[in-house]
């Protein structure tokens, strides 16, 4: 059982890669999705200007978790001009 995690902007370069597989085994709530991540990541994941989308809709920072088939987007603060 696997949980999706896809990585956009400048979290893709943090991350190393697009997107991650996270085995579950039961759902799981951000900050216990953080602690399985390498540090580095779990903070630039957690800052707050950072957006969190569970299979294609933006959710808050808490009151969700995510499992089994699940994917879940972060998705950075963009800026143009």
């Amino acid at each position: 059982m696997s949980l999706t995690l896809l990585f956009l902007g400048k979290l893709e370069d943090v991350a190393g890669a697009p997107s991650l597989s996270l085995d579950v085994a039961q759902p799981l709530s951000l900050s216990e999705i953080a602690e399985r991540l390498e540090p580095r990541l779990a903070v630039a994941l957690s800052a707050a200007n950072v957006r969190v989308a569970l299979n294609g809709s933006l959710v808050g920072a808490g009151g969700w978790a995510a499992g089994n088939g699940d994917e879940l987007a972060f998705l950075p603060p963009v800026s143009g001009g």
